[in-house]
């Protein structure tokens, strides 16, 4: 499991400012597709402060998948990048995804 870590944090490093990308396009770029859902988990341990840019990482469908106060952490970070977010999460993927 640790090079499937190294792997989608190499990934996630990359995702430029002002971008976002998915779950499952993170899995699939590290070499790991059909694993969304484990790109997700592996985010939500990340230590305090890290400094991985997890926040430009939203679902399938340009959505923030997370509730309440993290959700608006999650949004505020994105609107600090000049992306525009919905106050319910929602982001244009057509405008915003990140093309690697």
């Amino acid at each position: 499991m640790d090079q499937f870590l190294t792997q989608i944090f190499a990934v996630i490093h990359q995702i430029p400012y002002g971008k976002i990308t998915n779950y499952g396009e993170i899995a699939k770029l590290a070499g790991y597709p059909g694993y969304a859902r484990h790109v997700g988990k592996a985010l939500g341990n990340l230590p305090e402060g890290s400094k991985l840019p997890w926040h430009r990482v939203v679902n399938s469908q340009g959505q923030i998948s997370l509730k309440g106060q993290d959700l608006q952490r999650q949004r505020k970070q994105l609107l600090a990048e000049g992306i525009e977010v919905s106050d319910g999460g929602r982001i244009s993927l057509r405008k915003y995804k990140w093309q690697p």
